[in-house]
């Protein structure tokens, strides 16, 4: 969908917010800026094309009781595991894909850069990380990353918990609430980012 067709519609009244796995999709449904919903679909299978296709059928049969103006997917983030990064974008399709069967609602993509910054949860600072450094010292880089990525991911559900007034724990779920969150407010903001927009050709 173009630019300007985006802008068109507005502000959409109900959104439905996805961060998605391998394995899961986890969700939120705002509507007028009200959380009305949200969860989490698991994925079953032996393989990725098993699990494919249980999304499939499991978001279509999913989404056939809701009316959806707009769907809001978190964009793939850079992984250095080509397999994983494959996989996610196989399941990502599948779910996009089996939304369209009851749904025509756009599709728009969000950064996490963008919804975590909003909501407050930006990337630690140099004191932050040698804080870490400081209190676990002579661990390998990778696991300071982890470590880094565990203690934002708390701070989104913290976040998320605070401002909707729930007690759930599950960091997938609680990102989805954020995206629809930072989505249903920000809509203006987020149709304009460069992934949203078809460049005319010729």
């Amino acid at each position: 969908m173009t630019k300007s067709k985006l802008r068109y519609i507005g502000n959409p009244k109900t959104i439905l917010a996805i961060d998605a796995s391998t394995n899961s999709m986890a969700f939120s449904i705002f509507d007028e800026r009200t959380l009305k919903k949200y969860g989490k679909v698991f994925f079953t299978g032996n393989h990725v094309y098993e699990r494919t296709g249980d999304a499939t059928k499991k978001i279509s049969q999913f989404l056939k009781d809701y009316e959806i103006d707009a769907i809001v997917i978190e964009s793939a983030i850079y992984t250095n595991s080509q397999n994983t990064a494959i996989n996610l974008s196989l399941l990502q399709g599948a779910i996009l894909g089996a939304s369209q069967v009851y749904h025509k609602a756009p599709i728009v993509s969000c950064s996490p850069v963008s919804w975590q910054s909003w909501i407050g949860n930006g990337r630690l600072t140099k004191q932050e990380k040698q804080n870490i450094k400081n209190e676990y010292p002579g661990k390998y880089f990778s696991w300071y990353k982890s470590k880094e990525r565990e203690i934002r991911k708390s701070r989104t559900i913290k976040k998320v918990n605070i401002q909707f007034d729930l007690e759930i724990d599950d960091d997938d779920v609680a990102d989805s609430i954020a995206i629809g969150w930072y989505s249903s407010e920000n809509w203006h903001k987020l149709v304009e980012q460069p992934h949203n927009i078809d460049k005319k050709k010729g």
